[in-house]
């Protein structure tokens, strides 16, 4: 599973990232097999363009977890 896992307390923790806020989310739904529905995001940074939309830019950031049942 591509993406950082760690312990919250109760909870497991994944970060994520991808060139866009909606790439960082479906890399989570598909390393995770599950539903946005199921997921609850918290967004770490945004993406950030290079100069003149070039590379060099930050990739978008996002902590999920799954939602309790």
């Amino acid at each position: 599973m591509e993406g950082k896992q760690e312990r919250n307390r109760y909870q497991i923790v994944h970060e994520f990232e991808g060139r866009t806020f909606d790439e960082a989310v479906k890399k989570a739904l598909d390393a995770l097999k599950v539903s946005r529905e199921e997921l609850d995001v918290k967004v770490l940074s945004e993406e950030e363009k290079g100069l003149f939309g070039m590379a060099g830019g930050k990739p978008a950031r996002i902590r999920v977890k799954l939602k309790k049942k």
